[in-house]
């Protein structure tokens, strides 16, 4: 079986989450009652379900990252730190650099994790699902989201019938985790040579579907939540994050 990496996007600067962002790395955030960085909750996951081999892909307050966590060691990880390079911009650009930096492999499978998602979804599950279907990619989905805006009914002269109040999605939705094969670090390198930014969900997913390639969807029923935005985390409920949670810190 190929070794699993597990690939942590924590580079982000933030923007939504300001003026929090100014202080805090967006990764770093507190949550939960105990307070503790939005990071730690993902180390543990990936631990708990045996992927203990990581590379955070870091830029933007990488110190405070780096202090918290060190080698991994206190996690029963094993850390290593890639700073974003300039010319590689972009979720997909940072996964490059990885392999460029020697951090990933063509012979890895890459387990990709948004760092500003918390969940409790079955990692183990995601993994077996993308070996046992032979992906090249496989997307963590789920379905039920809520929008938090409101939805506006329009007549075809532009006037309003009514609104529906954060609606929830029937399709399924990305929860930023996915499973790469090594094998795509050569498309992302690829696509590279046609445009300097690249992410993971707008660029590289929509080509290897054009091409046919074996693209999966891993829809699960686990709790997730994305800590994004300054509005997102004032809602964040953290005496539930700790009841969620509470099997990650025995």
């Amino acid at each position: 079986m190929k070794r699993v990496k597990g690939l942590i996007l924590s580079g982000g600067t933030g923007t939504r989450l300001r003026p929090i962002t100014y202080y805090f790395q967006k990764t770093m955030i507190p949550i939960g009652l105990k307070q503790k960085p939005l990071l730690e909750y993902v180390v543990r996951l990936l631990c708990f379900h045996g992927i203990s081999d990581l590379a955070f892909l870091v830029n933007y307050k990488a110190e405070q990252i780096v202090n918290y966590f060190d080698d991994g060691s206190r996690f029963g990880a094993r850390i290593s730190y890639i700073h974003d390079a300039p010319k590689l911009g972009g979720t997909a650009g940072s996964v490059l650099n990885a392999y460029r930096q020697g951090a990933a492999t063509t012979e890895d499978t890459l387990l990709v994790y948004y760092g500003d998602i918390v969940t409790t979804i079955n990692l183990k599950d995601l993994l077996n699902y993308h070996s046992n279907n032979r992906a090249l990619a496989t997307v963590a989905l789920a379905s039920g989201f809520t929008v938090r805006v409101g939805l506006a009914d329009l007549d075809k002269s532009g006037k309003i019938r009514g609104f529906v109040e954060k609606p929830k999605l029937e399709k399924p939705v990305s929860i930023g985790i996915m499973v790469l094969d090594g094998e795509t670090l050569k498309d992302i390198e690829r696509l590279h040579q046609e445009k300097r930014r690249l992410d993971l969900m707008k660029d590289l997913i929509p080509v290897l579907i054009e091409k046919d390639k074996p693209v999966y969807g891993y829809l699960s029923k686990a709790f997730w939540y994305d800590v994004g935005s300054t509005e997102a985390y004032e809602k964040l409920d953290h005496g539930s994050i700790d009841k969620s949670f509470a099997y990650l810190f025995k």
